[in-house]
């Protein structure tokens, strides 16, 4: 940025900076029973859904439940900053915390400055007793709703830096000729390489002259003048499908060596009690491989884009910068060796019976035999 922009940088008149924190806290969510359960609260819970697109065009598979939570503190001394804080609830077991700090007449330096702010006191390097007291008071009150409670091991964090109105209208390319949006995008206080600045600003959208997105690992710029939060939940959701992902993806890991170890106990056991073994260890994984395929089609499905072609471009290359796609393939390609165990132990279990009654018959003609010729020597 040249002098003479700095001394006339915009300043943010209507904003927000909004710090994700995402956890798979069930098996699943019986959200209509969230609905029940707040209806008596006060920030009672309502159904999300996007603001600016139709429905046609892009909509929830199953709506999530948002929950409004009474407002926190963030940052201390004189850097406090009054926050706003909302739950979304999904029915595929995930929860979506966001806590959502307003800006108004401030400078671009200092809005930057403020996203760091944020960043360092409730990012993912920050005290994760904040998030975990945000996480209780959000699921007390609607336990009863989640089918299999897990303990939330596997989280995922998201920074998004909105901008809604400027002091003054400015185009995309306006806004960028004005402003360096690297220090905001990156963390960093010093310097990027033109490599790095590239591939950091490689993920921009613009669909009007006057908006623009950009996107990172684990941050995003967004400047709609409109007002419409259509893509900050679009991000939600593909963050969610990583969370999930993540979790079968780590859940598979640790099944695959128990089944491993499970079956060579099975075809240890005596021939007499093998077929009971590798039927209940074959209805076991088949039940394995029935509720994961059903919860991740849930995640596949959690957002539907048909018509609108801005939103699906920032959702599929969100998705992709994500590594979704990639850790989706990953728990295919598990399932499916969880698939052929399945199908072996089944074959195994039916040789198995074959062989029993094989022999039983065998038995029984000897049986047969013996009582003749004993019937024949009287």
């Amino acid at each position: 940025m040249t002098e003479s922009a700095a001394r006339t940088e915009p300043v943010v008149d209507a904003g927000a900076i909004v710090a994700l924190r995402l956890f798979d806290i069930a098996y699943s969510i019986d959200l209509g029973r969230v609905e029940a359960l707040t209806a008596a609260l006060p920030g009672s819970a309502i159904r999300a859904k996007l603001s600016g697109t139709p429905e046609k065009a892009v909509a929830f598979g199953v709506p999530p439940v948002v929950l409004a939570l009474d407002p926190v503190t963030v940052g201390s001394g004189d850097a406090t900053m009054r926050a706003e804080v909302t739950a979304r609830f999904y029915d595929f077991g995930a929860i979506a915390l966001a806590v959502r700090v307003p800006v108004s007449a401030m400078r671009w330096s200092d809005f930057t400055a403020a996203v760091q702010a944020v960043d360092q006191a409730i990012g993912p390097a920050a005290d994760a007793a904040f998030w975990r007291a945000l996480l209780d008071r959000a699921c007390k009150p609607v336990a009863p709703a989640f089918n299999r409670p897990s303990v939330a091991t596997i989280e995922e964090d998201y920074l998004l830096a909105i901008v809604h109105r400027l002091d003054e209208p400015l185009t995309a390319a306006g806004l960028l000729d004005r402003i360096d949006l690297v220090p905001l995008l990156s963390g960093e206080r010093r310097p990027l390489s033109e490599a790095a600045r590239r591939d950091l600003l490689r993920q921009s959208f613009s669909y009007y002259v006057d908006d623009l997105v950009v996107l990172t690992w684990d941050r995003a710029f967004i400047y709609e003048p409109h007002g419409d939060s259509d893509v900050a939940d679009v991000l939600e959701v593909a963050n969610a499908q990583l969370l999930e992902l993540r979790y079968y993806d780590e859940l598979l890991d640790d099944e695959l060596p128990a089944m491993y170890d499970r079956v060579e106990a099975a075809r240890g056991t005596k021939p007499l009690f093998a077929a009971r073994r590798f039927a209940q260890l074959a209805r076991r994984l088949y039940t394995l491989v029935a509720e994961v395929t059903e919860l991740t089609e849930k995640v596949d499905n959690a957002l539907q884009v048909t018509e609108d072609v801005y939103l699906a471009r920032i959702y599929a290359s969100a998705l992709a910068l994500f590594r979704v796609p990639k850790l989706g393939a990953a728990v295919d390609r598990k399932l499916a060796i969880i698939r052929d165990t399945y199908t072996a132990l089944y074959d195994e279990a039916s040789g198995s019976r074959a062989e029993i009654l094989e022999l039983a018959i065998i038995v029984l003609i000897l049986i047969e035999i013996v009582l003749a010729l004993i019937s024949l020597s009287r």
